[in-house]
């Protein structure tokens, strides 16, 4: 069995689709990161490779080992709406995206059902130990809950994944299993 401790990144203020565009995070906020890195099993650290997951893996690392940055590891792939502003994409496309996700891709980009194949492939190979803490996004970790819990996409999107929040998930041979969801330390 492994447990994965899913960490949503820092904030990135982007008012924005945010998925491949590679933002920073806005860890000014040392006193919450220093709450989460104490929340932590020691047990090894991987990221995406996105400079918001790296960087905010780096501020929770301490003394753990670190793994080499993940890119199966990063958001959606939203194509042609990454980094454009909202109401720029808003219209039937983008809402029929988010209300049936699974097969529906961005223009250009990833579905639900392609992001989840790609994460699940990646934590099923990184899963070695009983422990690993996987700094990441929340698309990401939203497959995941949902791979857990038997949910549909669309009803895994309205659980709630904050930025700097953490999320377990335990990989058992009976398949995974939630344990909790969006815990601020």
């Amino acid at each position: 069995m492994t447990r994965l401790w899913l960490v949503r990144h820092g904030p990135t203020h982007a008012k924005r689709m945010v998925g491949h565009v590679d933002l920073p995070a806005d860890l000014s906020d040392t006193v919450a990161l220093a709450r989460l890195a104490a929340a932590l099993p020691r047990a090894p650290v991987v990221s995406s490779d996105l400079i918001r997951a790296a960087a905010t893996a780096d501020a929770i690392q301490d003394d753990r080992p670190r793994l080499p940055h993940e890119r199966d590891l990063r958001e959606f792939d939203y194509g042609d709406w990454d980094h454009r502003p909202f109401e720029e994409i808003e219209g039937p496309e983008l809402r029929a995206y988010f209300e049936d996700p699974g097969h529906r891709r961005a223009p250009n980009g990833e579905s639900w059902n392609d992001v989840s194949a790609r994460v699940t492939a990646a934590l099923d190979r990184l899963a070695s130990g009983p422990d690993l803490i996987v700094v990441a996004h929340m698309g990401v970790i939203l497959t995941q809950w949902a791979r857990a819990t038997g949910k549909r996409p669309y009803d895994a999107l309205a659980q709630r994944i904050d930025n700097l929040s953490l999320t377990r998930i335990d990989l058992t041979p009976g398949g995974p299993r939630a344990v909790f969801a969006n815990r601020i330390a």
